[in-house]
């Protein structure tokens, strides 16, 4: 699989492109952490009231205990204490469960963040990559040998836009049919380079 064209100007811009994607992608992490840590710190009073409501549950509860035991009127007693325990845990739980949806809404918006632009980019910048990779790659595996060029320069006559054949052939059609070599390597070199391959003997050139 053929990555990267021999042509330098083209090769550069697909190294680029593909420092660019993988800036983006982290920049994009990045941020999408950013908004999961600040969304998430929202839920940190839901934490708070959740922590202060068991604990003072808890202590409640254990208060209630003794007070049960007084004679007489200890189940009267009792009964106010364990009702503020279980206001306690309500509210505590409350908490838990304000909390929970802070951090469910930091994971969508984090997950939001990071995966809608990379999908964006990801999609505009890949198939290029692929199908320049899968049309490189078939190329080359017909282009071992000068030989090989009128495949090239036929394809560049059906491939290639009429202004930039008609720069090197007026004719190059009549040119092709008799073989004339210089108007040949050069239609096949304009093919070439636009599948980001050189001709055989300038390969080296690169």
């Amino acid at each position: 699989m053929k990555l990267y064209s021999d042509v330098r100007a083209q090769r550069v811009r697909q190294v680029l492109g593909d420092l660019i994607l993988a800036a983006w992608i982290w920049g994009c992490v990045e941020l999408g952490l950013l908004v999961h840590r600040m969304v998430g710190a929202l839920g940190t009073p839901g934490r708070k009231a959740a922590e202060a409501g068991d604990g003072l549950a808890g202590d409640l509860r254990r208060l209630s205990e003794p007070i049960g035991k007084v004679p007489a009127v200890g189940d009267q007693l009792r009964a106010p204490v364990d009702g503020a325990a279980n206001a306690a845990g309500k509210l505590a739980q409350a908490g838990r469960d304000q909390a929970h949806a802070v951090d469910q809404l930091a994971l969508v918006l984090a997950a939001v963040t990071i995966g809608l632009p990379v999908l964006f980019a990801v999609l505009i910048w890949v198939p290029r990559r692929i199908r320049f990779a899968r049309r490189a790659s078939a190329a080359r595996r017909f282009i071992d040998s000068a030989a090989d060029l009128d495949l090239f320069a036929l394809r560049a006559m059906a491939n290639q836009p009429m202004h930039k054949l008609a720069k090197i052939s007026d004719d190059p059609v009549k040119a092709w049919r008799e073989g004339d070599r210089e108007v040949v390597t050069a239609l096949a070199t304009l093919e070439l380079r636009s599948t980001g391959l050189r001709p055989p003997q300038t390969k080296d050139n690169a």
